[in-house]
């Protein structure tokens, strides 16, 4: 089940520094957006964060599944739930950014229907002081894809 979070000190950490691991940069972006979390039962499992960016333009920011939730599904669910969302709020395009050693995620998005838009470069290397490799590449630069909803 789906549900908005209601106070950041709620926020399931363990899940955002998955997809972020900079608490920084987490705090400043639930700060900013609007956090969904997928509960079953009691237990969060899955979770997104949206930034408004313009009146037409929203940011998926933080996308997360629990590790052993990881590879059943669970991160199109949360996909499309902030497409409705998105939708449902007047908003007509939705943007997201990785980094260009997040393979997985890259793939993901693609899937998901969006297309690559820029390449912001080094921007991994300006906004975290550690450095950061997925699958044995050194994360640089982030990819922003957009989807037309």
């Amino acid at each position: 089940m789906f549900e908005k979070l209601k106070s950041i000190d709620d926020a399931p950490f363990n899940l955002l520094l998955l997809a972020d691991p900079s608490m920084d940069m987490v705090l400043e972006k639930l700060n900013k957006g609007e956090c969904f979390l997928y509960k079953v039962e009691s237990e969060v499992i899955g979770c997104y964060v949206l930034n408004r960016v313009t009146r037409n333009r929203v940011e998926l920011v933080n996308i997360a599944v629990s590790e052993k939730n990881q590879g059943c599904g669970m991160g199109k669910q949360l996909i499309l739930h902030a497409f409705d969302y998105t939708k449902e709020s007047g908003y007509s395009e939705i943007v997201v950014g990785t980094g260009n050693s997040s393979i997985g995620q890259i793939a993901f998005y693609q899937k998901a229907g969006f297309r690559m838009l820029e390449i912001n470069k080094g921007f991994f290397e300006r906004h975290y002081k550690e450095k950061i490799y997925e699958n044995g590449i050194l994360c640089r630069d982030m990819i922003m894809f957009l989807k037309q909803l």
